[in-house]
């Protein structure tokens, strides 16, 4: 059941980047004192590109599903068949398999005991193994539930000012990009997410502020693999989170439902420069999982 859709061009779009983007990253501009900026604000070591690769083979997947339900109306069973036959792949080297098994693990049976022990106690799976360099989340029992998305991904030329620095590629300067989701009911991101909905934030790391831009949108399509239900939503500049200075931060709170949701986020990222001009650039799909 993979689609070719246009999902599939901003993965391929990263073989220009992706070995520069892989150099030691530049700060990002300082985020508001929230815990959600907090969360966002530390740049991940590199972008891994073998992630990126084999992932982005499951984005035009996930997509596809949403337009083609299974016999009961809920999820197609390809959709499952496609990530164990991607996930199983005896060449993949353990960093992308251990990527793939929280996929794998989140679709069958132990992501529906993960999100029954959820809605017993609002207390999320534990947090995987970090490394040096990986970002704190903040935790705690008054902390916002952060779930992020399995990876960080690039954007292609977002920072075209930037062309010659560490980020930089002789097409323009290239932005690291990570993604987080939140489940209501809670304040983040701002007004918050409410019961059965989800906050969506994605930050464009070393760009300046965000720019609206619906001619080309950032979007979030997201898919309940409980309850079938499916929709997109566009992510929009927000003036509670780095409005003034950057890094571009883009939100969006969609109506999902309880349930284990299943997001892919791709499009582009517009922001202003620091010569006042705007700037639009594509980012390569990045996925995440969702207990809500």
């Amino acid at each position: 059941m993979r689609l070719t859709l246009s999902l599939a061009a901003a993965t391929v779009a990263v073989s220009a980047g992706l070995a520069a983007a892989a150099a030691p990253a530049i700060a990002a501009p300082a985020a508001q004192p929230d815990a959600v900026t907090t969360a966002l604000s530390a740049i991940p070591t590199r972008v891994d590109r073998q992630v990126l690769d084999s992932l982005g083979a499951f984005a035009p997947a996930i997509v596809g599903s949403m337009a083609t339900p299974g016999p009961d109306g809920k999820v197609n069973p390809a959709l499952f068949a496609d990530a164990n036959t991607l996930g199983s792949d005896p060449a993949l080297p353990p960093n992308v398999r251990a990527v793939w098994q929280q996929v794998i693990d989140f679709l069958g049976a132990p992501g529906k005991r993960s999100l029954a022990a959820y809605h017993r106690s609002h207390t999320l799976p534990a947090a995987k193994a970090t490394k040096p360099g990986d970002p704190e989340i903040p935790r705690g029992p008054h902390a916002p539930r952060i779930q992020e998305f399995l990876y960080p991904t690039i954007g292609i030329g977002c920072m075209p000012e930037s062309a010659t620095g560490p980020l930089g590629s002789a097409g323009g300067g290239n932005s690291l990009g990570r993604a987080l989701v939140t489940a209501g009911p809670q304040q983040a991101p701002a007004p918050g997410p409410k019961a059965g909905q989800v906050g969506y934030v994605y930050t464009s790391l070393g760009t300046g502020p965000a720019v609206n831009n619906s001619a080309r949108p950032l979007v979030a399509q997201w898919l309940n693999l409980d309850t079938g239900r499916t929709g997109s939503i566009n992510l929009r500049s927000n003036p509670k989170i780095n409005a003034t200075d950057g890094p571009g931060t883009f939100t969006a709170i969609a109506s999902t439902g309880r349930g284990r949701v299943l997001t892919v986020i791709s499009g582009d990222v517009t922001t202003k420069t620091k010569t006042k001009k705007i700037a639009s650039c594509g980012i390569v799909p990045v996925i995440g999982i969702a207990y809500v």
